[in-house]
Order: C-alpha cells, then structure tokens, then sequence
C-alpha cells in the first residue's frame, strides 16, 4: 500500500511540476515598462501609445530586456560606455524627415491636380452657361421636353426665369468675368 501512496504523491508532483511550468509561461507573455513618473510596471497588456519605446524594457516572446536602465557603478564603466561606440544623437532623424517632406510633395500635388480639375469644370461650367444665355437671348423659339416627355415650347416666363438661372450659374462659375 505504500508503494501505491508513494507513486500517487509523485504523480502529484509531476503534475505540480507540469502546471508551475505553464504558468511560468504565461509570466513570459508580460510587459515591462517606466512609466512617466518613473516608476516599472509589469502587465499582461502592452504600454499606452503615450509611452515612448525607450522606456518599454520588455516585451512578450523576448528572453532578455529590449533596453537596461541600469546606471554604470564605476567610473571606469561610464568611461568605457560613454566612448565612440555610442553614435551622437543630433535630436532629428533624417530618414524621417525625408519622409514627411515627401508626404508633403505628395498631399501638394494632389491638392495641385483637384485644384486644377475644379478649375477645368468650372471653366466647361462657365463656357456652356453663357453658349445657352447667348441662345436664349437670340430670341430664337425653343422647346423643352416636360417630365411626361412631352416637347413643350418655352414661354416669355419659363425663359426669362431660365435667364436668371444661367446669371446665377455665369456668376458662380465665372467669377468676375461676366460678360
């Protein structure tokens, strides 16, 4: 009977052992980060947007630290740190910079060429209002087709409010030059 007891209690610990190491897993997938009053914190979620990468000191899947806060203890090893292995920072990133000047480029020539195109439409806008003013006041008869489809002819009032209506589009599309 104690050679029963003895092998339950080692399955006990085999199985003790297999859950530590799976919740020791799940440790792994944790942040690290200083948070801005400097002060590690430790989550399961990443860090808010407003925390810079340089202060994120793990991530989850990596072994090691992405970055050491730790402060050199002697001098020798500031020394040794602080040498030409180091690249100066200059504060701006070129790469980037050349980036957000090309995006610029870009939303400048698209707004270039809607400009441009806007001001192509108003251009045939304007040309067809004042070719049907020039019509309309040839005095010439002209016909209409009504909703039914019917061709009716228009009147002294249907054409002088459409007289108006083409004033309106002339003025809006062609800004000062009204003839």
């Amino acid at each position: 009977m104690a050679d029963k007891t003895s092998s339950f209690v080692q399955w006990r610990r085999w199985a003790l052992a297999v859950l530590t190491a799976f919740a020791c897993g799940a440790a792994l997938a944790q942040w690290q980060w200083v948070d801005a009053t400097g002060r590690k914190v430790f989550s399961d979620t990443p860090p808010p947007a407003s925390v810079p990468d340089k202060n994120i000191l793990k991530r989850p899947g990596s072994r090691t630290p992405a970055l050491s806060t730790a402060v050199p203890s002697s001098g020798t090893e500031a020394a040794a740190t602080s040498t030409g292995a180091a690249p100066k920072l200059t504060g701006r990133d070129e790469q980037l910079e050349a980036l957000k000047k090309q995006a610029e480029q870009i939303d400048q020539s698209k707004k270039k060429a809607v400009e441009e195109q806007q001001a192509k439409t108003r251009a045939e806008n304007c040309d067809r209002a004042k070719r049907a003013k020039t019509t309309l006041d040839s005095g010439i008869r002209i016909a209409t087709t009504n909703a039914k489809g019917e061709r009716e002819i228009m009147d002294d009032t249907s054409r002088a409010a459409e007289v108006k209506r083409l004033d309106e589009v002339i003025r809006s599309e062609c800004g000062s030059s009204v003839n």
